[in-house]
């Protein structure tokens, strides 16, 4: 194969992300609003490259009242920063099906290093004639490296929300077929 332009398709993908709320509940969300691009050769996925955008107001939690605090310029500033971004900026094959992606996220205007754990889930053709390459991808954040600091303590000496938040992506992207 060669080098191929895949398209994530936001109807079969998904990200999201997990934080700790009064130190042991999990609050689940996600982006609903995502796109992105992968320059890859699914024999030689090192050689490639990816390239996402998310719109920030698209975070959804199922609760709107915080989901509009996530949008204020306590956590994403929406207004301000209407996107995150993640480029690669290398690809190391470490098994046929595991990938660790190296690449830049750009969060609040802050551009941080982050590695992502990537598992290759297969490549097929679908009943339309179109390629797609699935992935799952794992990672974690400190919040705090992006400037989203907003907290409250609580009596037992916890934090309302944790710092560390848990990224995680299913990710199908097409090519026409070659």
């Amino acid at each position: 194969m060669t080098l191929r332009t895949w398209t994530i398709d936001p109807a079969h993908s998904n990200f999201q992300f997990i934080a700790r709320h009064m130190v042991v509940a999990k609050v689940i969300g996600r982006f609903d609003r995502f796109k992105g691009t992968l320059e890859l050769d699914p024999e030689r996925p090192e050689t490639g490259s990816i390239d996402v955008s998310v719109e920030t107001a698209s975070v959804n939690t199922n609760a709107a009242d915080r989901d509009n605090h996530l949008r204020s310029p306590d956590f994403l500033s929406v207004e301000e920063f209407p996107a995150m971004t993640f480029q690669s900026t290398g690809i190391v094959v470490n098994s046929p099906t595991h990938l660790t992606v190296n690449g830049n996220l750009t969060l609040r205007g802050i551009t941080k290093p982050v590695v992502l754990d990537a598992r290759r889930l297969g490549l097929l053709t679908d009943p339309w004639g179109q390629s797609r390459i699935l992935f799952h991808v794992r990672t974690t954040l400190n919040r705090i490296d992006f400037d989203i600091r907003w907290n409250k303590a609580l009596d037992n000496g916890g934090w309302l929300v944790s710092e560390r938040v848990e990224i995680e992506l299913d990710v199908q992207a097409t090519s026409p077929k070659s």
